[in-house]
Protein backbone atom coordinates (compact mmCIF):
# COMPACT_ATOMS: atom_id res chain seq x y z
CA UNK A 1 0.00 0.00 0.00
CA UNK A 2 2.43 2.41 0.63
CA UNK A 3 4.75 1.28 -2.45
CA UNK A 4 1.84 2.44 -4.55
CA UNK A 5 1.01 5.77 -2.48
CA UNK A 6 4.67 6.82 -2.78
CA UNK A 7 5.32 5.51 -6.42
CA UNK A 8 2.99 8.85 -7.43
CA UNK A 9 5.54 11.70 -8.34
CA UNK A 10 5.66 14.88 -5.93
CA UNK A 11 8.63 16.51 -3.92
CA UNK A 12 10.40 14.37 -0.94
CA UNK A 13 8.63 11.36 -2.94
CA UNK A 14 11.98 9.45 -3.60
CA UNK A 15 13.47 10.29 -0.37
CA UNK A 16 10.23 9.01 1.25
CA UNK A 17 10.30 5.93 -0.84
CA UNK A 18 13.78 4.92 0.22
CA UNK A 19 12.42 4.75 3.71
CA UNK A 20 10.35 1.62 3.10
CA UNK A 21 12.35 -1.01 4.10
CA UNK A 22 13.75 0.54 7.22
CA UNK A 23 9.42 1.21 8.31
CA UNK A 24 8.19 -0.24 10.79
CA UNK A 25 5.04 -0.27 12.64
CA UNK A 26 5.18 0.52 15.75
CA UNK A 27 0.89 1.10 17.38
CA UNK A 28 -2.32 0.89 16.15
CA UNK A 29 -4.31 3.58 16.60
CA UNK A 30 -7.42 1.79 18.55
CA UNK A 31 -8.96 -1.32 19.27
CA UNK A 32 -9.63 -3.39 15.49
CA UNK A 33 -8.31 0.03 14.07
CA UNK A 34 -6.36 -0.31 10.96
CA UNK A 35 -4.93 2.81 10.76
CA UNK A 36 -0.96 2.53 12.65
CA UNK A 37 1.77 4.56 13.11
CA UNK A 38 4.94 4.15 11.37
CA UNK A 39 9.12 4.95 13.01
CA UNK A 40 11.70 5.03 10.58
CA UNK A 41 15.07 3.66 11.51
CA UNK A 42 18.08 5.88 11.04
CA UNK A 43 20.30 6.84 9.73
CA UNK A 44 18.00 7.15 6.06
CA UNK A 45 17.74 10.31 3.58
CA UNK A 46 14.82 12.78 4.78
CA UNK A 47 12.26 14.42 2.80
CA UNK A 48 11.45 17.79 2.90
CA UNK A 49 7.51 18.11 1.85
CA UNK A 50 6.03 21.66 3.51
CA UNK A 51 3.57 19.67 5.41
CA UNK A 52 3.27 16.39 7.52
CA UNK A 53 0.24 14.80 5.15
CA UNK A 54 1.87 13.11 1.64
CA UNK A 55 -0.16 14.73 -1.23
CA UNK A 56 -1.49 11.97 -3.05
CA UNK A 57 -4.90 11.58 -2.97
CA UNK A 58 -5.51 7.86 -2.58
CA UNK A 59 -8.83 7.37 -2.72
CA UNK A 60 -10.46 3.92 -1.94
CA UNK A 61 -13.55 2.52 -3.65
CA UNK A 62 -15.56 -0.41 -3.07
CA UNK A 63 -16.44 -3.17 -5.86
CA UNK A 64 -19.22 -1.08 -7.04
CA UNK A 65 -17.44 2.06 -7.11
CA UNK A 66 -18.54 3.50 -4.57
CA UNK A 67 -16.01 5.93 -2.71
CA UNK A 68 -15.22 4.89 1.18
CA UNK A 69 -12.95 6.82 2.08
CA UNK A 70 -8.93 7.30 1.66
CA UNK A 71 -5.56 6.73 3.04
CA UNK A 72 -3.41 9.10 4.48
CA UNK A 73 0.24 8.90 4.68
CA UNK A 74 1.55 11.27 7.77
CA UNK A 75 5.11 11.99 7.90
CA UNK A 76 7.39 13.57 11.19
CA UNK A 77 7.66 17.04 10.25
CA UNK A 78 7.61 16.45 6.54
CA UNK A 79 10.55 14.50 6.58
CA UNK A 80 10.10 10.70 7.36
CA UNK A 81 7.16 8.17 7.27
CA UNK A 82 5.40 8.66 10.44
CA UNK A 83 1.76 7.17 9.78
CA UNK A 84 -0.99 4.95 8.04
CA UNK A 85 -4.59 6.32 8.32
CA UNK A 86 -7.94 4.63 6.83
CA UNK A 87 -10.11 7.44 7.20
CA UNK A 88 -13.26 6.23 6.28
CA UNK A 89 -16.96 7.44 5.52
CA UNK A 90 -19.00 4.44 5.94
CA UNK A 91 -21.09 3.49 9.01
CA UNK A 92 -18.81 0.48 9.80
CA UNK A 93 -15.00 0.77 10.59
CA UNK A 94 -12.84 -0.90 8.34
CA UNK A 95 -11.40 -4.30 9.40
CA UNK A 96 -8.77 -4.69 6.64
CA UNK A 97 -6.66 -2.41 4.42
CA UNK A 98 -7.67 -2.08 0.83
CA UNK A 99 -6.11 -3.55 -1.98
CA UNK A 100 -4.22 -2.58 -4.81
CA UNK A 101 -6.24 -3.63 -7.67
CA UNK A 102 -5.25 -2.24 -11.18
CA UNK A 103 -3.92 0.63 -9.95
CA UNK A 104 -6.58 1.55 -7.64
CA UNK A 105 -7.69 0.49 -4.10
CA UNK A 106 -10.11 -0.83 -3.79
CA UNK A 107 -12.01 -2.60 -0.55
CA UNK A 108 -14.60 -5.46 -0.55
CA UNK A 109 -18.00 -4.03 0.84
Amino acid sequence: MLEHILSAEFDGASQLRSQLDRTAVTAVWGPDSVSVDLQVREPCEHAALPTELVPVDAHVHDPSGVYVGEILVWTGRGATLAALEFAWVTDEMPTSLPTVMHGRLSWPS
